[in-house]
């Protein structure tokens, strides 16, 4: 028998074992159930042995068939000992049991080891010093919970799968470890102060100081972040502060004016279009009495900030540690090798309380209306909007225009007495912001407008009571959502000046229009206005539709926006100056970068800027100082687009040329990504003239063109007023609303079919439109074709009679005076 020569063995080890200490000797049979394994010694490796071969007992003592014998185990049989680094299990429902300290384990006489298929995880017992391991006295390693007894039959134990699972538990641990920091690490950290508003105008020219300066266009009240410079070299306003001398003694100074927590800096180089000079490195120097200056250091060393790398990219410094004082110097070490000394910069700081003064510095008032100011991203933007509108279901709906190139929606608020439709008499405004996706201020606008127009109504506000049910108002808040969020995601002072200005596709939605002027202006070089070519709806080139044509789809939706809405007025919101401008945009030569180019409306448009611009508070302030370099003040904060530089292809000449739709454009801040702390003074100096614009689109003459007979509402009816070379057409029930000063006009409706109506309107002072409505008579030849049966044709000596009538009438009309 094969097991004869391992019972032998056995039973000779048994002898030559010395007996243990009768109070550690282990109980016969099975160990209690319950009894815990013992716990490995610490420092000591496990009881399979190291390095030990399977199989084979620590000590040179087999415990399987000696080595040499011919006495194999077959393959259902296993060694006594369980592989390296395993221990048996236990039976099922049975706990682990190793044997107590001191004690040998071995299997039972005459059988061999083997664990259940169904072992669960339990300790592995690990002998103490003198046990299996140590010596050649012990026959193996103890096994993983209780031995099944049984023959050379037995089946083999299959560790492995315990090693498997208890390796993929520790992979999961490994994974889930690093996740936690790469969340931190993705969400950026903003400077908690604001920005002392150099950028914003806030620190005014007479807080600003430098050692020195080339000339006075680059003196140290040019050293503003983002600040732009003419368009030619040497301006009177350049587009920073520039050194007179090159050594690492220069500086420039910024005041408080008051005990400051100052945090860190921003620097940019110098914008110009001729030159390029920026600073790579500075220090930074703060005092309290200008005669004493402490550097700012990092540890025990005095710190030297890295600079900028080109001219436009701003670059953020945190200092080591905040310093509380009142100036600050930036002190520049190195700069462009080729360059000279020139930088702009912004500085951020928290102002403290004046410990000298008893009483509170004076600050600029805060709104007394409680609205969201801060900055909204996408889908910020959708859950205020969402907030509002379940705040007032009854005179609000959002509705989408269009998707961004990549994919967000263009949301549009409407908001009305009844929303979704399209009210007889009731004139429809638009606001767009968001054109230049970094132009920030008009989206928050929009947002705090919806907000307030709201609650106001809930409130019961006369004015907005008001406008409300007598106007139709739709706010798009964000036209370019791809631009600001690459915008929102640097932040206010870090976005640059033109960082998202763009959609993702590169295209600047300002210029994107189809260009009509130039159809226009050649037909009426060549006296084609209006007999032959129309002076207003002027179609749309057959180039612009196509596919391949370079139009963002931003642009296509808000075409397609401005066909489907009978919108009378409109304004564009922007950022980066202050000041309003009015069509045309694009000069009428068109080689020329700047040319006054009014439309037939100018002084309609004239007005309307005027209203918008008197209203605003920082345009209308007498200490406001110039943005960059032109000087708005001379004209009333009012200009000529084309006037000011050229834009073909803009939002505002389309929207005059194409439809009724008189259009403005508004830059509302000499800061294009105002910080969240600035919003609600924005929002103080835009809500009056945001209000008083609206009401607006009641000036003028409204009235609706309907069928003598029938009473029908005429659609598409030309509304001519003489004098003015630009007509305006019917929506589609006969309504008509044109925007006119006050004066007498005489207003022509003529629709085809139709014979034309002329009438006196009177337009008084009083922001309320005058009604003059027409009731227009069929042609004789449509009256009479109307009552042949069964659309019979006329008789041809009756065609000619009409033509010749016709004739008539069209000779004594030129002949008129």
């Amino acid at each position: 028998m094969p097991g004869l020569p391992l019972a032998l063995l056995l039973l000779l080890l048994l002898l030559l074992a010395p007996p243990p200490p009768p109070a550690r000797a282990a109980p016969p049979g099975n160990p209690p159930r319950g009894l815990a394994a013992a716990p490995a010694e610490p420092g000591r490796p496990d009881a399979t042995g190291m390095g030990t071969p399977a199989g084979a007992a620590p000590g040179g003592t087999a415990t399987g068939p000696p080595k040499g014998t011919g006495a194999a185990p077959p393959r259902s049989t296993a060694a006594a000992g369980p592989p390296k680094g395993t221990g048996a299990a236990p039976p099922r429902s049975t706990a682990a049991a190793g044997p107590p300290k001191g004690t040998t384990a071995g299997p039972p006489q005459g059988g061999g080891a083997s664990t259940s298929k169904s072992t669960t995880a339990t300790a592995t017992a690990t002998p103490p010093k003198g046990a299996a391991g140590g010596g050649g006295s012990s026959p193996g390693p103890p096994e993983r919970g209780r031995l099944k007894e049984g023959g050379p039959g037995a089946k083999a134990p299959a560790p492995r799968k315990k090693l498997v699972r208890v390796k993929v538990v520790k992979k999961k641990v490994v994974k889930k470890k690093p996740k936690a920091p790469a969340k931190d690490s993705a969400a950026p950290q903003e400077p908690q102060c604001p920005p002392l508003g150099l950028e914003s105008l806030r620190v005014l020219d007479s807080q600003l100081r430098a050692s020195s300066d080339k000339r006075y266009g680059l003196g140290a009240h040019r050293g503003r972040l983002n600040i732009q410079s003419g368009l030619y070299d040497g301006d009177f306003y350049d587009g920073g502060w520039c050194a007179g001398q090159e050594d690492t003694e220069q500086w420039l100074e910024v005041d408080a004016r008051r005990l400051t927590n100052f945090t860190g800096v921003i620097t940019q180089g110098l914008n110009s279009i001729w030159t390029y000079d920026w600073v790579t490195s500075y220090k930074v120097q703060v005092s309290n009495d200008t005669h004493t200056w402490q550097p700012c250091r990092n540890g025990t060393e005095e710190a030297v900030f890295p600079g900028n790398k080109d001219p436009e990219t701003p670059v953020l410094n945190l200092l080591p540690s905040p310093v509380v004082a009142r100036y600050l110097r930036i002190n520049p070490q190195t700069w462009f090798q080729n360059g000279t000394i020139c930088l702009r910069a912004e500085v951020l700081g928290c102002p403290l309380p004046d410990p000298n003064n008893i009483y509170a510095w004076q600050s600029q008032p805060l709104p007394t209306d409680k609205l969201d100011f801060r900055h909204h991203n996408y889908k910020e933007m959708r859950k205020l909007m969402k907030r509002v509108n379940d705040e007032c279901p009854d005179i609000t709906r959002v509705y989408s225009i269009g998707k961004s190139y990549l994919g967000l929606k263009m949301y549009v608020m409407e908001i009305s007495d009844n929303p979704g439709q399209h009210e007889v008499g009731e004139p429809e405004f638009r606001y767009v912001a968001g054109m230049h996706g970094n132009e920030v201020l008009g989206r928050e606008l929009l947002l705090n407008l919806m907000e307030y127009l709201c609650r106001e109504f809930r409130l019961g506000n006369p004015r907005v009571v008001q406008l409300v049910t007598e106007t139709r108002i739709h706010l798009l808040p964000s036209m370019n959502p791809d631009g600001y969020e690459t915008a929102y995601k640097l932040g206010s002072e870090l976005s640059g000046w033109a960082m998202g200005r763009w959609t993702y596709e590169g295209i600047d939605l300002n210029h994107n229009f189809a260009d009509l002027n130039t159809a226009l202006w050649d037909a009426e070089d060549n006296d084609l206005v209006p007999h032959e070519f129309p002076n207003h709806y002027i179609p749309i080139p057959e180039y612009y539709t196509f596919a391949n044509a370079t139009v963002a789809p931003e642009t296509r939706a808000v075409i397609d926006w401005m066909q489907r809405y009978p919108f009378v007025l409109s304004a564009n919101l922007h950022g980066g100056e202050l000041v309003v401008t009015y069509p045309f945009d694009m000069t009428r030569t068109y080689w020329k970068a700047q040319e006054l180019t009014p439309t037939a409306d100018d002084g309609v448009f004239r007005w309307l800027a005027t209203v918008y611009a008197t209203s605003n508070l920082a345009m209308a302030s007498e200490e406001r100082r110039l943005c960059h370099y032109d000087d708005f003040t001379r004209f009333g904060n009012i200009i000529n687009g084309a006037n000011w530089h050229t834009v073909p292809g803009s939002m505002n000449d389309f929207s005059y040329l194409h439809t009724n739709c008189f259009e403005i454009t508004v830059e509302l801040s000499c800061d294009k990504f105002p910080h969240a702390s600035e919003l609600p003074a924005e929002w103080e100096n835009n809500r009056e003239s945001l209000l008083l614009y609206m009401e607006q689109v009641h000036r003028g003459i409204k009235g609706v063109v309907r069928d003598r007979d029938t009473e029908q509402g005429i659609a598409n009816a030309i509304i001519s007023v003489d004098g003015i070379n630009h007509d305006i057409r019917t929506a589609f029930d006969g309504d008509y609303w044109r925007l006119l000063n006050p004066g007498e006009y005489e207003v022509t409706a003529r629709a085809e079919g139709y014979e034309a109506a002329t009438q006196p309107c009177h337009v008084s002072y009083e922001n309320v439109p005058t009604p003059c409505s027409f009731h227009l008579v069929r042609e004789r030849r449509q009256r009479l074709r109307g009552r042949l049966p069964g659309g019979a044709r006329l008789p041809p000596d009756l065609v000619l009679r009409l033509r010749r009538q016709r004739l008539r009438r069209l000779r004594a009309h030129r002949r008129a005076p």
